[in-house]
C-alpha cells in the first residue's frame, strides 16, 4: 500500500503556517487544478488531494490530531471529504461571486454558527490524569423575547424589497473565465431576506442576546499544552435555521516543580552524592503516583538515564503509559569536614592522578538519548 502524502507538502506550506496561509494556499491550488479548467492527466486526483489536505488542516481539531499523530491520528474521526462541487462554488466561497447562471448557495440558506475558543489552564497533574472542569464563557443566544426573529412580539418581519427575500444582490461582470455574477450581501437586510419594521426592545432587532454560559467538560488523561478539545454544538447559534457552532477548548499546562514532559515520558533530574554514585544505593524518588524506590547501580556517572517503566503519561488514544526517565547528576560537595577531606585524600592516593579524555561529550550523549 502506498503511503499517503503529507498534507502540508500537498498544499506547499510549512507546519507553522497560519490559518490564512493555509486558506490562501488552498485557494490558489484549487483554482489551478480544478478539473473544469485543467484538463491535464492527474489534475482531478491532485484536486481531490488538495481538498482532503484543506479539510484536515483548516479544522483545528483535525489539524491538532494530524500534527501529533500523522494520518493515524485521523482514524475514527469520520471525516467526509466532499469533492463533488464545481468551480463556481470555489469562486463563491473565496471571492463572493459565482459562475454565470448563478451558484448553488443562497445568502439566506441555513448557515452554521461561528466557533468559539476558550483557553483553559491546568495544573501539570490535571493534564496528566484528566479532570472534569466547569467553565464559564460568553456567547450569543437566541433572544428570549422575540425567539430570534428580531421583531417585537405581536409583529412579524416582512420580505426585503431590495433583494426580494433572497438576501443577496447580484451584478453581471465579464472575466477571463467568462461571464461571472458578482454576488454581495443585501445592504438593506444584511442577508436575512427580511426586514423588521418594529425591532424587539430586548435585542434591538438583532435576534440575539449575549449571555454568560456555564458548561462542564471532561478533560481526558494525557492532554498536552496546546491540545484542543472540541465541544460540539456549544458555539454561536446558526442563522436561518443552521446548526450551532462548536466550542474549542485550548489547553495550557502549568510547569511542574520537578517534572518535565517529553511526549508521553516524564523527565526528572536527580542529584546524588559521590558515595551513592560509586557504591550504588536504593533511593526514594518522586513520581506522578507518589514516591517510589529507585535502584542506583554502583559506578553510576553523571548523565546516566534510569528508566522507570509505566510511570509516565497515559496515552491519549490507547491503553498504557509512558515511562519516567531519571537523569542522574553526581553532586560534588562544595564544603568538606576535616574527616571527609581526609577520607577523600586517602581515596585519591589509591586512584592515582591519571585522566582520560572522552571521545563524546556529556551533552552529545544526552542529545542521542532524547532524539535530538
Amino acid at each position: 500500500m502506498v503511503d499517503k502524502r503529507d498534507y502540508y507538502d500537498i498544499l506547499g506550506i510549512n507546519r507553522n503556517a497560519s490559518s490564512e496561509e493555509i486558506r490562501s494556499a488552498y485557494r490558489n491550488l484549487a483554482k489551478q487544478y480544478h478539473p473544469d479548467v485543467n484538463n491535464e492527466p492527474g489534475s482531478e486526483e491532485r484536486f481531490k488531494q488538495i481538498n482532503e489536505a484543506y479539510a484536515v488542516l483548516s479544522d483545528p481539531e483535525r489539524k491538532s490530531a494530524y500534527d501529533r499523530f500523522g494520518h493515524d491520528g485521523l482514524k475514527g474521526m469520520n471525516i467526509d471529504f466532499d469533492f463533488d462541487f464545481g468551480l463556481g462554488d470555489i469562486f463563491e466561497e473565496f471571492f463572493g461571486f459565482s459562475m454565470g447562471g448563478g451558484g448553488r448557495r443562497r445568502r439566506n440558506a441555513p448557515r452554521r454558527g461561528a466557533d468559539l475558543r476558550y483557553d483553559l489552564t491546568l495544573e501539570f497533574e490535571e493534564a496528566i490524569f484528566g479532570i472534569e472542569r466547569e467553565i464559564e464563557f460568553n456567547r450569543q443566544e437566541l433572544c428570549g423575547t422575540c425567539q430570534g426573529s428580531g421583531a417585537e412580539p405581536g409583529t412579524t418581519p416582512i420580505r426585503c424589497q431590495t433583494c426580494q427575500g433572497t438576501g443577496e444582490v447580484r451584478q453581471m461582470r465579464q472575466t477571463f473565465l467568462g461571464s461571472m455574477v458578482n454576488v454581495g450581501t443585501c445592504p438593506n437586510c444584511g442577508g436575512r431576506g427580511e426586514t423588521v419594521a418594529t425591532p424587539c426592545n430586548t435585542c434591538n432587532g438583532r435576534g440575539l442576546e449575549r449571555r454568560r454560559v456555564r458548561n462542564t467538560i471532561e478533560i481526558p488523561a494525557g492532554v498536552d499544552d496546546g491540545t484542543q478539545i472540541r465541544v460540539t454544538g456549544e458555539g454561536e447559534p446558526g442563522s436561518n435555521g443552521g446548526p450551532q457552532g462548536n466550542l474549542y477548548v485550548v489547553i495550557h499546562v502549568k510547569p511542574h516543580k520537578y517534572f518535565r514532559r517529553r511526549n508521553n515520558d516524564i523527565l526528572l533530574d536527580l542529584s546524588i552524592n559521590i558515595a551513592q554514585a560509586s557504591l550504588g544505593a536504593d533511593v526514594q524518588v518522586p513520581t506522578l503516583d507518589g514516591e517510589m524506590e529507585l535502584k542506583i547501580p554502583s559506578g553510576t556517572q553523571s548523565g546516566k538515564v534510569l528508566r522507570m517503566r509505566n510511570q509516565g503519561v497515559p496515552h491519549l488514544r490507547k491503553n498504557g503509559r509512558g515511562d519516567q526517565l531519571v537523569i542522574i547528576s553526581v553532586e560534588i560537595p562544595r564544603k568538606l569536614s576535616n574527616e571527609q577531606r581526609q577520607l577523600l585524600e586517602n581515596l585519591a592516593e589509591t586512584l592515582g592522578s591519571e585522566v582520560h579524555p572522552q571521545e563524546r561529550s556529556f551533552f552529545e550523549n544526552l542529545k542521542e538519548i532524547f532524539g535530538g
